[in-house]
């Protein structure tokens, strides 16, 4: 006879998951842009497209890294990078963008300030 008083039975225990293997689990998953990043990088990229500067996009989900690339023709290398690197969250930033020769144009911890690299600058104009 079983004793049932103890409070587990089979299928109670199958709710409780051991932190170090939800951990685990949660690292061996790749890097990925949110629903909230990634909204802030494709308003971006339409706003670009609408001006002509770009015409094409991927995004590699990595171990890593999440890199969202843009290109001005598919068959050429990315004009741009926008990486999610969660490793240099606490030293650098977590996200960079990456120009085609491999410079960092800007880092930081807010995808919003680090996708500003992009907005136009206002100039004077001489009347």
């Amino acid at each position: 006879m079983t004793d049932h008083g103890s409070g587990t039975e089979d299928g109670d225990a199958s709710a409780i998951i051991p932190l170090h293997e939800a951990r685990r689990e949660r690292l061996d998953q790749p890097v990925r842009f949110d629903r909230r990043e990634l909204d802030q990088i494709l308003r971006l990229y339409g706003r670009m497209v609408a001006a002509n500067e770009w015409r094409d996009y991927a995004i590699d989900h990595l171990a890593d890294r999440a890199v969202f690339s843009v290109f001005r023709r598919t068959s050429e290398v990315p004009l741009f990078q926008i990486v999610k690197d969660p490793k240099l969250a606490r030293k650098q930033g977590a996200f960079a963008v990456i120009a085609a020769g491999g410079r960092i144009l800007k880092r930081g911890q807010e995808l919003g300030r680090v996708l500003g690299v992009f907005d136009s600058k206002l100039k004077l104009v001489e009347a």
